[in-house]
């Protein structure tokens, strides 16, 4: 019993001694949002590489780059423009799952407002299968708008045949 009292002095002595900085948990909350958006960009980064795998992209591309360092959404469509993938993050910018969008096509964000000229060349730059970056009024799944700076680019398997089409996009003011 003589032990546990020593042990207990000795404790309280050591804990007074101490100078405790008390982390909000806001801090944790905030802490687990971004652990969280890491996560599910490394997952994207990891879908992405093997979709180009099995696609036979010959580019390469910095996934890590455009998802995490750069925090660009990732849209992948097929020739047909039917969306094949998309980084998690675009429900942050527009409302929509991936699971929502595989099998539709981007033109699903555009509305009565959306620039019809800036959709014009859009649509004749992939028609042309040649790169564009552009922005263009979007909208979000619950019909609000939003500007969105857009750069997208063809791909090509190692025989030269398009197979995909990349877009990597983020809001802007």
């Amino acid at each position: 019993m003589q032990e546990i009292q020593h042990y207990d002095r000795a404790a309280h002595d050591f804990y007074q001694k101490q100078t405790f900085t008390a982390l909000p948990l806001t801090t944790w909350d905030l802490f687990a949002e971004e652990f969280k958006t890491t996560c599910e960009g490394l997952n994207d980064i990891t879908q992405f590489k093997k979709l180009a795998e099995a696609n036979k992209w010959k580019t390469s591309i910095s996934f890590k780059n455009e998802i995490l360092d750069k925090n660009h959404v990732v849209v992948v469509t097929d020739e047909a423009l039917n969306i094949v993938h998309t980084s998690q993050n675009i429900h942050k910018m527009n409302g929509y799952t991936t699971k929502e969008l595989v099998g539709k096509k981007p033109k699903l964000f555009q509305g009565a407002l959306t620039c019809k000229e800036t959709s014009r060349k859009i649509g004749e730059a992939v028609q042309n299968k040649i790169p564009f970056e552009a922005t263009i009024l979007n909208y979000r799944k619950d019909g609000s708008t939003y500007n969105c700076w857009i750069k997208g680019a063809p791909i090509k398997d190692v025989n030269g045949k398009v197979v995909n089409f990349i877009a990597f996009e983020r809001e802007v003011a």
